[in-house]
């Protein structure tokens, strides 16, 4: 994989994402219009109906919010529509010029803050926010550790950060594989070149599991929840060409979803006011070593929550 000076290469990705913000390839009706911003929503949340359940945005109301890389606004009008005290930053001109233009159109909350930025800088004072959000960003960032760092470093103790990050080990990116390395005869590539060179932006990361583990201890972090989400690229991968993507659907068949369910989270009402059984539980949860993992391992999405120490 080419390894570029990090100035170089956010450079690179403002330019990508400045031509076309995330999700407005999908729309036709006239830019900036009341029908071009209804079809980025009902299209972004039929693609990605699990959004809704990670991000909770109605428990956030009167709460402060910041949203790391907005794009054009999809999710963070949903905070303002939920009363929350909402701040966002991105990359790019192109994201404002959506935000501000779709919060007109809906006729909403002004925001508490709007600014362009890098998310490896944030211009925030640490511990400012109850939440700290970010779907699908911080891997197109050139130090995606340090945006990572800085998002926690603003949220309060007792806060929580919810982010989204790519799984290497997906089924979109072993397709993407097939795609541009072995069928264009360079089967020694690794699946971080190609989502490096060939997902989006120039220099798109995705993370194993035991990668995110290791990114996420090294944070002051606890109740560690890592959801692994199937996408319509894993689902639909290889749709040309039939027997590829049987073959898919079945490894995701036997990949099988996994539940956080455990029996020692529960007990008859006597035993929950137990102090021992309370206190195991809490050590359950909250110890990052023994985080949660849910949902399909071959998922392109790993949907991130944990809270602050």
């Amino acid at each position: 994989m080419q390894v570029e000076a990090p100035t170089q290469l956010k450079e690179e990705v403002r330019r990508f994402w400045d031509r076309q913000s995330c999700d407005t390839q999908n729309a036709s009706g006239e830019k900036f219009s009341l029908e071009y911003f209804q079809e980025i929503e009902r299209i972004r949340y039929f693609d990605q109906p699990f959004i809704h359940s990670f991000a909770q945005f109605t428990r956030y109301h009167g709460k402060s919010v910041l949203e790391v890389g907005f794009g054009a606004g999809t999710d963070f009008i949903q905070w303002l529509r939920a009363g929350a005290r909402a701040s966002g930053i991105d990359l790019t001109q192109q994201a404002l010029d959506h935000l501000r233009n779709r919060i007109k159109v809906y006729d909403l909350p002004a925001p508490e803050f709007l600014q362009i930025a890098d998310a490896e800088n944030l211009p925030f004072e640490s511990n400012s926010f109850d939440l700290g959000y970010s779907f699908g960003v911080l891997h197109h960032s050139p130090e995606t550790q340090r945006a990572l760092t800085e998002l926690v470093r603003v949220v309060r103790p007792g806060g929580e950060i919810k982010i989204m990050l790519y799984n290497r080990y997906s089924i979109w990116t072993i397709n993407r594989w097939v795609k541009f390395a072995l069928l264009k005869g360079r089967p020694w590539k690794s699946l971080s070149w190609v989502m490096w060179n060939h997902n989006e932006s120039p220099g798109t990361k995705a993370y194993s599991r035991p990668e995110l583990l290791k990114m996420l201890r090294a944070l002051p972090l606890e109740s560690v929840h890592i959801d692994t989400q199937m996408t319509s690229g894993d689902y639909l991968g290889a749709s040309a060409f039939r027997p590829l993507n049987w073959l898919y659907r079945i490894a995701i068949r036997l990949a099988g979803w996994r539940f956080a369910w455990n029996p020692g989270d529960y007990g008859t009402r006597v035993d929950a006011e137990d102090p021992d059984l309370k206190s195991a539980r809490e050590r359950h949860m909250r110890d990052p070593k023994k985080a949660v993992f849910t949902g399909n391992p071959l998922g392109f999405y790993h949907c991130i929550r944990a809270q602050k120490v």
